[in-house]
């Protein structure tokens, strides 16, 4: 199988949510010989932009492959990684976590396996998180980028919601820290990243990992 045709099956593995096909897909291309590195910038990265170009021609993903593409790509780099020769650079740095008071997790989870995939070292705080916690977690990884999760509006626009956290970030001096949310209530209003403090947001877990890429390079400018 040459390298197209192994982009070609991977990728309809995954728009199957077909998770041991796309395993064993990768396993057989390193069986023979397809290195790690070729199988993560050349293979999963590519399906991961691609999934996010469908969103962008609002070609319709189910929920179920949004999170499979994060899961299957999320294992497949944690398996390709310990069989690296060297140990391959990090890109940046990323806490994420749900906003205090909100229990909801898929999204974020969607995000972290995307980010992984990028190469980008996530620290993943769960829920419920407090904006003290954002921000001393953001400090002691040296993360670029915070990243809160909201599914309801209350979390997202409350006191101790992302308004606090920059409050934070502000009295400490950490303004080089940006801010990226996500979740329903700014799915119904895009604008309510702007009303929140925000540096950027996201409308789903996919596209997510795109925006907070593009904010560790503005970071590391």
């Amino acid at each position: 199988m040459n390298m197209a045709q192994l982009i070609t099956t991977y990728n309809e593995a995954v728009y199957d949510t077909d998770r041991d096909k796309a395993i064993k897909v990768i396993r057989d291309a390193v069986n023979n010989r397809v290195s790690p590195e070729e199988i993560i910038f050349q293979v999963i990265i590519p399906a991961i932009e691609q999934t996010i170009n469908h969103i962008r021609e609002d070609e319709e993903l189910s929920l179920a492959q949004h999170f499979m593409t994060a899961q299957i790509a999320s294992d497949v780099i944690e398996e390709m990684l310990a069989r690296f020769e060297t140990a391959p650079k990090v890109m940046g740095r990323v806490v994420i976590g749900t906003s205090y008071g909100d229990l909801h997790a898929l999204g974020k989870r969607i995000v972290t396996g995307c980010l992984r995939a990028r190469l980008i070292e996530v620290t993943d705080l769960g829920v419920n998180v407090s904006p003290e916690r954002f921000v001393d977690e953001a400090v002691a990884h040296n993360a670029e980028v915070i990243g809160i999760s909201s599914m309801m509006i209350h979390t997202a626009r409350g006191e101790n919601g992302c308004l606090k956290v920059r409050q934070i970030l502000k009295e400490r001096g950490l303004d080089h820290i940006k801010l990226v949310v996500g979740g329903a209530p700014y799915r119904f209003n895009p604008e309510l990243y702007k009303i929140v403090q925000a540096d950027g947001w996201a409308r789903d877990g996919i596209t997510a990992s795109r925006v907070i890429a593009d904010l560790i390079a503005e970071v590391k400018k």
